[in-house]
């Protein structure tokens, strides 16, 4: 359990593979068992998960290095290498990442990498809005991601 609410946290050898926010518990076991089908799906809760919690705490100092284990196209890759870099409690745009990451013309193209985040909030695709500062989409609700954003803007000097 979080503050935003109930996370999965899928993780291989190599490192956290996958966070989403949860409604219900079986469902979700569904999705990451679709999206990861050569996986042999265990329940159960290990280092590497109760690292990744930590990161929902208000004291972002001192926080523990994860390994992730990413897995997508090279571009989203890239997009998500770069949602690595926004400092907590900022915000970004859509085109200032497609600038960052060398293509500037891509805004749509970064959206759509944002949207197939496999890793929430710990790989930060919340912190991208609009250019005109409104929130866009998340996939997780945009209540939950205004809630985020706040909490971050509050916490941030803690």
């Amino acid at each position: 359990k979080t503050d935003f609410g109930k996370i999965i946290v899928g993780s291989t050898d190599k490192g956290i593979c996958y966070i989403a926010f949860i409604e219900d518990e079986e469902e979700a076991v569904k999705v990451l068992s679709k999206r990861f089908e050569a996986a042999i799906i265990e329940r159960k809760q290990n280092s590497q998960h109760q690292q990744a919690v930590l990161f929902f705490n208000k004291d972002q100092n001192n926080l523990p290095e994860i390994k992730v284990h990413l897995k997508g196209t090279t571009f989203q890759v890239e997009v998500w290498k770069a949602l690595l870099l926004l400092p907590f409690g900022s915000k970004s745009s859509y085109n200032k990442i497609a600038e960052q990451i060398g293509k500037p013309k891509a805004s749509r193209a970064v959206g759509t990498a944002i949207g197939k985040n496999p890793i929430a909030f710990i790989i930060p695709c919340h912190r991208v809005v609009q250019t005109n500062g409104q929130l866009g989409g998340y996939m997780w609700g945009i209540e939950r991601k205004a809630a985020i954003l706040r909490w971050e803007f509050e916490n941030k000097n803690t």
